[in-house]
């Protein structure tokens, strides 16, 4: 079992290496057809999979596709990672789409849409002076 500084240094460098093989390596044209970042990288404690999660810009058709190539180049990242990085045995790459910044998005929009329609009374402003006042 690695220790967690170990573990957390492989991630980084996966991270690394994988999006420099996005941004260069892979060929398969659905992977180019939308914006793809690597979020984070999750390493299990044996240094044996790695779950690349990954945020994809684009239609939800375009994201599909990319995912289906991002899914096929998983032999072809497997074996550039063992090229790469110095370590015993290549871990297991699964890819993951990410989503959190899109539910981050909609929910930064709900609250500015909140924040727009609720109307100012004299308590909010009253409230606002004492706090400013502190």
């Amino acid at each position: 079992m690695a220790t967690s500084r170990r573990v957390s240094r492989v991630a980084e460098l996966i991270r690394r290496e994988v999006s420099q093989m996005l941004l260069n390596g892979i060929k398969d044209d659905r992977v180019g057809s939308g914006m793809v970042s690597v979020t984070d990288v999750d390493v299990s404690g044996d240094l044996q999979h790695a779950k690349i999660y990954v945020s994809i810009y684009g239609t939800e058709e375009a994201k599909a596709e990319t995912m289906a190539g991002l899914k096929s180049a998983t032999g072809y990242v497997r074996s550039e990672l063992g090229a790469r990085v110095r370590l015993r045995r290549t871990p297991e790459v699964i890819f993951i789409e990410d989503r959190s910044i899109e539910r981050g998005t909609k929910v930064l929009s709900l609250l500015n849409r909140l924040q727009d329609q609720r109307p100012q009374t004299s308590e909010d402003e009253e409230d606002i002076s004492a706090e400013e006042d502190w």
